[in-house]
């Protein structure tokens, strides 16, 4: 049942429209079949046996295709879901222990689902307007002192192609606080020596311009200079008649890396410096957020470079700030501490 076309539409709204990456479309779609699969067995259409399930689901498709809403398919239930329903699925879902995040990402699917359904006719009402969003617990992201930056910074080798590039990748991510996911898909194209900058694309496939600071552009030019003249890597960037953008950042095969693999770059860095583990490329962005406005940066010059399309998303990291503030003044302030 999770290719019913009332699914599919709503996937292909939210990649074409929304401009979601294919990964969060798949989220939303994995927590809708969850959904799907509750009100199948509330509903007891799941008793078929295989044959009989594959029947119904082929009948629905085409009788749906064609406009047509069958009066014992699971895409009425869907429609005619109310806030009992929904509340119902909730109450399946908390018997399964999910965290509160968790929780809240799917409450918002369905939000999302269900606002689309009504704005296209789909349903009669927003079955979603009477649910709220259990309030969550604000957590501090994560942050990295300067000291440790530059540790792991130094720690990648300078004497080889891929050693520069793991430098220059990570130069990249702390000097731009851009997501591992907007590095990956930077293309060759996408730097501009000139004015020491990169074009970066990033959620909804939104443009912006953030500035190289001198330590990273520095970095990605001796990567680049090193690739450009080695005979190994003269097929990474060459003219091939291709319209096909060049990745800026590859693997030995000249192929774009993959956001795992940058994590698995990481991850032995941070061994190789004896700096905590559980440090993620994430947690480099959060250090770029952090580091500016430590030293006078205003909010939206950082929202801005980190591409955030909410200020209120940015303002956690003046909590991060303070608290900071905070501890500096307990620790050095004599008449600071607490009875």
């Amino acid at each position: 049942m999770s290719n019913l076309p009332i699914i599919a539409g709503f996937t292909s709204y939210l990649m074409d429209e929304r401009h979601f990456s294919h990964y969060t479309a798949r989220c939303y779609g994995a927590d809708l079949r969850q959904y799907i699969e509750f009100l199948t067995d509330e509903h007891d259409v799941g008793e078929n046996d295989g044959a009989e399930k594959a029947a119904l689901d082929k009948a629905t498709s085409a009788a749906e295709s064609a406009g047509v809403i069958l009066p014992q398919s699971v895409t009425k239930f869907i429609c005619e879901a109310d806030p009992e329903s929904i509340r119902a699925f909730l109450a399946h879902l908390g018997e399964k222990e999910y965290s509160a995040a968790t929780m809240a990402r799917k409450i918002a699917t369905l939000r999302s689902f269900y606002k689309w359904t009504h704005r296209r006719g789909y349903t009669k009402t927003n079955p979603m307007t009477a649910i709220r969003t259990p309030r969550q617990a604000k957590r501090l992201p994560k942050a990295i002192t300067v000291e440790q930056i530059e540790k792991l910074l130094a720690t990648p080798s300078d004497k080889d192609v891929l050693g520069l590039r793991d430098r220059a990748m990570l130069e990249t991510l702390y000097s731009t606080g851009i997501r591992v996911s907007e590095l990956v898909g930077l293309n060759f194209d996408d730097l501009d020596e000139g004015g020491e900058a990169l074009r970066v694309r990033g959620k909804g496939k939104k443009e912006r311009l953030v500035p190289l600071g001198m330590h990273a552009l520095a970095a990605v030019r001796r990567y680049v200079a090193l690739v450009q003249s080695d005979p190994r890597c003269s097929t990474w960037w060459a003219e091939d008649g291709s319209s096909k953008p060049k990745p800026l950042f590859v693997n030995k095969h000249g192929k774009r890396l993959s956001s795992r693999s940058v994590r698995r770059k990481l991850d032995k860095y941070l061994i190789s410096a004896g700096l905590d583990p559980d440090i993620s490329p994430h947690t480099l962005r959060h250090s770029f957020a952090t580091h500016l406005l430590e030293n006078g940066a205003d909010l939206r010059s950082v929202q801005e470079l980190l591409g955030h399309q909410s200020l209120s998303t940015t303002q956690i990291y003046t909590h991060l700030t303070t608290q900071r503030v905070q501890n500096a003044y307990n620790q050095a302030h004599p008449r600071a501490e607490t009875a």
